[in-house]
C-alpha cells in the first residue's frame, strides 16, 4: 500500500473527513480495512495503484496513480461503498461536505459550517485560521491547497 507522498504530482485524491477524531484503536481497524479495499480495488478489471492514508486521526486519504490504471466511477462508487462501510461500522460521519475542519493551535476542530460562519462573526477565527480545503483533487492541489489560511480557501466567504 502507498502514501500520498509516494503518488505523482497528476494522482488523484479523495479526502474523507471525519466528524470526530478517531482513537487509536480505530485508526488500526480503518488502516487495515483500508489496506484490505486498496488492495482489491480495480479500475476498469485492472489493479490500481492506490494509496491509502489515515492523517491526524481525522482525515481519511485514498489516492490513485493513473498512469498504471483510470479509476472510472465503478471504481469511484466502490470506494464510496467501502467509506460508508466505515461510517457505519465505526459510527463516524465521513461524507458530510457541510462539515469544516481548522486548526486551533494544535488541535483539528470539526463544526458545522453555519456555526464556523458564527466563529467568523465573533473574530473567533480569522483570515489566518488554517483550513481544510478537502475539495482537492490531485496530488499536487494536496500539497499545495489543502492545509491554507482560511483567506486562501473556499471557505473565505464566511469573512464578509
Amino acid at each position: 500500500m502507498l502514501s500520498i507522498k509516494q503518488m505523482p504530482p497528476e494522482a488523484k485524491v479523495w479526502i474523507y473527513q471525519s466528524n470526530r477524531i478517531f482513537s487509536d484503536l480505530e485508526v488500526k481497524a480503518i488502516e487495515k480495512a483500508g489496506l484490505l479495499f486498496i488492495a482489491d480495488w480495480k479500475g476498469h478489471g485492472l489493479s490500481l495503484k492506490a494509496g491509502f492514508d489515515i492523517l491526524y486521526k481525522h482525515f481519511i486519504v485514498i489516492s490513485v496513480d493513473e498512469n498504471q490504471a483510470a479509476a472510472g466511477g465503478c471504481s469511484t462508487d466502490e470506494a464510496v461503498h467501502f467509506i460508508k462501510k466505515l461510517e457505519q461500522h465505526f459510527n463516524l460521519s465521513l461524507l458530510d461536505r457541510m462539515q469544516v475542519a481548522y486548526r486551533k493551535g494544535e488541535e483539528i476542530v470539526v463544526c458545522h459550517l453555519s456555526e464556523f460562519e458564527k466563529l467568523a462573526t465573533q473574530k473567533k477565527v480569522n483570515e489566518s485560521t488554517i483550513v481544510f480545503n478537502n475539495m482537492v483533487t490531485t496530488k499536487a492541489a494536496f500539497d499545495m491547497e489543502w492545509e491554507v489560511p482560511l483567506k486562501q480557501s473556499w471557505q473565505r466567504r464566511v469573512l464578509a
